[in-house]
């Protein structure tokens, strides 16, 4: 894809750059330092595009001719959002809890163009289901550092995070951060006059 303007990733995320590396985007990144607090009874869809916009937004202010990205994903089992964690200890309890069970990945991704005065948000759900873990396997990847910076604690991408997931339905890529088909309508249908490839 190629855009006739900037193109702006407000996401210090290494899977999302590598995500739109890998697609020949050409783009800068600008991480948005938004104060992340939402209502708690929100669904997980509206929070994940309230905070994709909300983050996209605080970084095209600065560029106005941009095409600024927001994106936000969490984890949700039993109607609770499981974020990144905490702490080592945290993580291990997400784990525990995931073991064996299906939840759902929601990403929400924010579009921001100031000189058009345009604003869009938009989400995408997938569910993923994991294998039975042993505590061994909980606390040998934890012992990694993989999960610290991750929603729900783990990462279909890593070499042992991808070992415990036994069947998703939906965009794997959503899982990873990015989902890239609808990230790519969503500009085709919003945004057809800055994508010119």
């Amino acid at each position: 894809m190629r855009f006739a303007c900037p193109f702006i990733l407000a996401s210090g995320s290494p899977r999302r750059r590598q995500l739109l590396e890998r697609l020949g985007v050409t783009f800068e990144v600008e991480v948005s330092h938004v104060d992340e607090t939402t209502d708690a009874e929100q669904p997980p869809a509206d929070l994940v595009e309230h905070l994709a916009l909300r983050k996209a937004t605080a970084v095209a202010q600065g560029h106005p001719e941009a095409l600024t990205l927001g994106a936000d994903t969490v984890v949700v089992l039993d109607d609770e959002v499981l974020g990144k964690p905490a702490t080592p200890q945290e993580a291990c309890t997400m784990l525990h809890r995931l073991s064996g069970q299906t939840h759902t990945v929601y990403t929400g991704l924010g579009l921001v163009h100031p000189a058009s005065a345009r604003r869009v948000s938009v989400h995408e759900a997938t569910e993923v289901t994991f294998a039975a873990l042993t505590s061994h396997e909980i606390d040998h990847y934890v012992a990694s550092g993989a999960p610290m910076d991750k929603a729900g604690s783990y990462g279909i991408q890593d070499d042992r995070g991808a070992l415990f997931v036994v069947g998703i339905a939906g965009d794997y890529y959503n899982v990873v951060g990015l989902p890239l088909h609808r990230l790519y309508r969503t500009l085709q249908t919003d945004f057809a006059d800055v994508l010119v490839g």
